[in-house]
């Protein structure tokens, strides 16, 4: 089977995790099209366990995404408090998680609110989950959600998330999803006056695209170069 098929990465803290994925996919990722016209590196099945979400650094000093000033609030305050849910309604976007988590239309069910619920209520639950997929309104969008489904229960008294991607960008998206996800799972377990435990990320498809192949080879020279010094 390819190397490409069935990763997992294992990893202290989400910027310990982004990295490591940033660089299984491009020494070992398979060069395919895409329906965007361009190629990427893709792995498919990419299974990815970050054992202490909070822990230090949460944020990697080289997703210079992440790193524009504001950038992390303004995606936190989008997904967590709905703050483009506005354009949604007026027509100016396809959707937002908030509104697919917090609103779920058509009937706007507030699915992280049921987690909860269910959770107080059962804290061993395997039903406490939220999904995204509104199949009349997505399966024929040209850019519909990446974010398929959360899933969460209670063991030993931490907080277990799961969250499941059918389609990723690793360089540009990854680092920021989960560390948004991440705090989504914080903000859970303070409901639910528990600990945050492991944050598990999965990907149907994760993936580099061709036009950030240079960025991509300048972040791994550069963290080699920061290696051999401290060796």
């Amino acid at each position: 089977m390819p190397e490409s098929y069935g990763v997992l990465i294992r990893a202290r803290t989400v910027s310990e995790a982004w990295e490591k994925c940033v660089i299984e996919c491009w020494k070992n990722g398979v060069e395919v099209p895409t329906e965007y016209g361009e190629k990427c590196k893709e792995i498919l099945g990419l299974l990815v366990v970050v054992e202490e979400p909070f822990a230090e650094p949460r944020v990697h000093r080289g997703d210079v995404f992440t790193a524009i000033k504001g950038s992390l609030e303004k995606y936190i305050s989008e997904i967590l408090e709905g703050t483009l849910d506005w354009a949604v309604q007026e027509g100016k976007i396809h959707y937002t998680y908030h509104e697919r988590l917090f609103n779920y239309p058509p009937k706007g069910i507030n699915q992280i609110e049921y987690i909860i619920n269910k959770l107080l209520e059962t804290s061993f639950s395997r039903r406490a989950q939220a999904i995204t997929w509104v199949p009349e309104r997505d399966m024929w969008a040209d850019s519909p959600p990446c974010l398929q489904r959360i899933w969460c229960t209670i063991r030993d008294g931490k907080l277990i998330t799961h969250a499941s991607w059918r389609s990723r960008d690793i360089f540009r998206a990854m680092h920021m999803n989960m560390l948004v996800m991440t705090e989504l799972q914080r903000r859970i377990s303070e409901r639910l006056n528990v600990e945050v435990g492991p944050y598990i990320d999965f990907s149907d498809s994760a993936h580099i695209y061709e036009k950030t192949y240079p960025e991509v080879e300048h972040f791994i020279n550069v963290l080699e170069k920061r290696r051999n010094k401290l060796s």
